[in-house]
């Protein structure tokens, strides 16, 4: 894993939309169909969509290496789409999936996969919080 994901400062990358000029796409919240927890939250285009539908497995756009992203092709983690959402506007999605073998993220916590939301902004010091660590700490007496 990087810096950006260990850390405890926050650096949130308000730019990355705008780099993406010229990429036809909208985000995609992915929801663990068994749990409802927010995994991730991703784009997608017309092809990675109809992809998607048709393999009935998460396949989403890669707006940093512009290709299709079959999620878990490489690592087997895969995910079965269960339910596609859309809201009103019909500019944003939410996928629901089960995942096939576990892991969820490519960060892992004393070698326990997380979802991709694992930290909580402390909105009084501006520091993240990672929620393994405090879960940890609450039940330690």
């Amino acid at each position: 894993m990087g810096y950006i994901e260990e850390t405890k400062e926050l650096q949130l990358d308000f730019g990355k939309i705008a780099g993406m000029s010229g990429q036809e796409v909208i985000p995609v919240a992915i929801q663990n169909a068994d749990t409802n927890e927010v995994i991730l939250v991703a784009y997608t285009n017309e092809q990675a969509m109809l992809e998607s539908i048709r393999l009935r497995r998460l396949v989403l756009w890669s707006t940093s290496r512009g290709e299709l992203w079959h999620k878990g092709k490489t690592s087997g983690n895969e995910f079965e789409l269960t339910d596609i959402f859309v809201n009103c506007e019909q500019n944003s999605l939410v996928y629901r999936v089960r995942p096939l073998n576990g892991n969820i993220c490519h960060t892992s916590y004393k070698g326990v996969a997380n979802n991709c939301f694992y930290r909580r902004l402390d909105m009084d010091t501006m520091k993240l919080v990672n929620l393994n660590e405090e879960r940890c700490s609450l039940s330690t007496p």
